[in-house]
Formats: C-alpha cells, sequence, structure tokens
C-alpha cells in the first residue's frame, strides 16, 4: 500500500536518483578519514553554511549533543527556549551525556531575544552555574522562522559576554526559503550549526555539524565517543550529497504546498487552522467539532491510506515534504471532511 504520510518530513524516502548514488559511491573508513565520499559530503556542507569544516553524524540529535559536548564542560548551564528540540524530543540528553543543565527562556513564539539571553546569563556566583552555551534555532520546531535581525542581536549579546552560540538549524534550508536568504546567512549566527539531510531533504541518514576546524577537530573526539563513527559510511553520504545539491533548492515546492493544505483545511467545518504559522512546511490546527474522536483519528485516518500523529498541547500538525503533493492533500482533506461528518 501507498501510504499518504504526513507525520513529518522525516518519513521522505530516498530518490532513485540518490539509491542510484549510494550503490555506485566509493567508501573507505570515516574514522581514518579516508572515506572519499565523506570528504566531499563534508567539505559541500563546510561551505554552503560558510564554515571552515563540518562532520557527519548519524542524526541530528548526535549533532546537537555532539556541539553541546564540544563547547561545555560538565555543571555548565545552556541558555535556550523552553520548548526547544534538545528540552522536549532528545531525552535528556544534554544532562546524561554532558552533564549540563538547561535554563530555559519561556517566550511567546520560542524565540530567543537579545534582552531575554542577557537576563539569563549568571553572574560570577559561588553559588550558580556557569552559563556555557546559548542555544537557538531556525526553523523552530512551532513552524515559524526567526528573523535573521533577532539573531544577529542574540548572537552579539552572546559572544560580548564571552559565550559560544549553537544553532539547531535541522531545517535551515526551510527557514532560508522563507527568509529568502542563503543558509549560510542564518548559519552566521552559530558558532556551530547542525542541519539535517534526512527532514524533508529525502536522504536516508544523516546530520552535519559545522563550525571551525579546531571545533570540528575535537568533535570528531566527542562523536566517536558517543559510537558516531560509522566506518564506510560514504554510501550514505552520497544521498547527503544529492540532498545539499538539489533537494535544499526544491523545499519551496513544500511550503506552497502547506499553504494550499492550510486554506483547504481551514475550509471544513470545525477546523481552525494558524495560518499565520504556516511559514515553512508544519500545519498546525485544532478540530474543535462536537463529538469528534480525537483518541481514534490517528487510527480512522490509518484505515483511509493516511498516517498521521495524534493532538499534541491540543493542537495537530500536518507536514508536508517531496512525496506530498496537491494530489495527496486533496484526498486527505476528503477523508478528514468525511470523518467530521
Amino acid at each position: 500500500m501507498q501510504w499518504i504520510d504526513l507525520r513529518s518530513d522525516t518519513v521522505t524516502q530516498p530518490t532513485d536518483e540518490m539509491r542510484a548514488a549510494m550503490a555506485a559511491a566509493p567508501v573507505g573508513d570515516d574514522v581514518y578519514g579516508d572515506d572519499p565520499t565523506v570528504r566531499e559530503l563534508e567539505a559541500l556542507a563546510a561551505k554552503t553554511m560558510g564554515k571552515q569544516a563540518a562532520m557527519f553524524v548519524p542524526s541530528g540529535t548526535m549533532g546537537n549533543q555532539v556541539s553541546i559536548m564540544t563547547h561545555t564542560r560538565r555543571g555548565d548551564e545552556v541558555i535556550c527556549s523552553e520548548n526547544a528540540h534538545i528540552v522536549l524530543h532528545e531525552v535528556g540528553a544534554t544532562a546524561v551525556l554532558s552533564g549540563v543543565c538547561l535554563r530555559t527562556i519561556k517566550t511567546e513564539d520560542d524565540q530567543l531575544t537579545a534582552e531575554t539571553v542577557e537576563r539569563a546569563i549568571r553572574p560570577e556566583d559561588i553559588h550558580m552555574p556557569h552559563t556555557g552555551l546559548v542555544e537557538m534555532e531556525n526553523a523552530l520546531s512551532n513552524g515559524t522562522v526567526m528573523p535573521l535581525e533577532k539573531m544577529k542581536e542574540v548572537y552579539e549579546t552572546a559572544h560580548r559576554h564571552g559565550l559560544p552560540v549553537h544553532l539547531d538549524g535541522a531545517r535551515i534550508f526551510n527557514a532560508a526559503a522563507a527568509l529568502g536568504v542563503e543558509a549560510k546567512e542564518i548559519a552566521q549566527y552559530g558558532d556551530s550549526v547542525m542541519f539535517c539531510l534526512s527532514k524533508g531533504l529525502c536522504a536516508p541518514v544523516g546530520s552535519m555539524v559545522c563550525g571551525s576546524e579546531e571545533f570540528i577537530a575535537r568533535a570528531r573526539k566527542n562523536r566517536k565517543i558517543l559510537g558516531g563513527g560509522m566506518r564506510q559510511c560514504g554510501i550514505l553520504a552520497a544521498a547527503g550529497i544529492i540532498a545539499i545539491e538539489k533537494m535544499a533548492k526544491r523545499v519551496t515546492e513544500d511550503h506552497e504546498n502547506a499553504r494550499y493544505f492550510a486554506q483547504k483545511l481551514a475550509a471544513l467545518p470545525g477546523i481552525t487552522v494558524d495560518r499565520d504559522a504556516v511559514q515553512i512546511s508544519m500545519i498546525f490546527f485544532t478540530i474543535d467539532k462536537g463529538g469528534f474522536d480525537h483518541e481514534t483519528f490517528p487510527a480512522a485516518m490509518k484505515e483511509k491510506g493516511i498516517l498521521v500523529n495524534g493532538i499534541e498541547d491540543g493542537k495537530y500538525r500536518f507536514v508536508t515534504h517531496y512525496w506530498m503533493g496537491k494530489k495527496e492533500i486533496d484526498q486527505t482533506v476528503d477523508a478528514l471532511a468525511q470523518l467530521l461528518a
């Protein structure tokens, strides 16, 4: 069965071009640094982000955690949004792996500001933890995009206090498309940046960590600690090269489809769509129709060949991607209309 999968942009499968490139990729032992396809991917990633060097990692979570380990010392505190991915979706790894605590900031839109960061930085006090890092996201997990000027202000505030900044850029190409800039214009406001090859870019596995040569050299040792040395992983890197060179350039299509999707959903009775939040490939909405069974909704949609996640914090989220066109969107809206009826 060919599923319509709206759960996330992580569900994208490799294209035929990627599968052919993976089959033909020259490989070596990446831990020794002699996998030519990985080296090509890392050079491409560094250039794309405007950084000196880059490192291939198995996942975005590992990329974020390796970066935090490399920037901080045990007992440090990391400033971030209360709804940041490292807070909600990385299983408390900052405490387990790096021995750091998180100074979470509450904001209306989950975006840090220079003022909130300034207030959160700890003074030199024997009773308080040492502030070791500021972490930003762009695009955010809530589907919105942080303006460059706001990022610049946070970055400069952190640097004025001698603090490095890590950028969780899992969907940085979506953010770049939404802002109408190149990804490196966003990445300039992070001393390190992680971005995913598997979120909407169709690569089957992998993320990139980019930064200075010195930072990446230290990060490689931390990647080894976490078991991220993947040996002949040029087979995976081959798909990553296509993801950056080609798939990153087409995410605007996903954004257009998301706006189309939001418009169609908003026309259904009992559905309220946050149209202002449709800035990338995500649509958040509520279903307020009396008698609607939220508990069985995912199963009911699955019976119609459509995979969706359940409600979270009162909202549903649908995500568009390479394998989701207007035909699939119309089919989904029709199925949802039947359930509402």
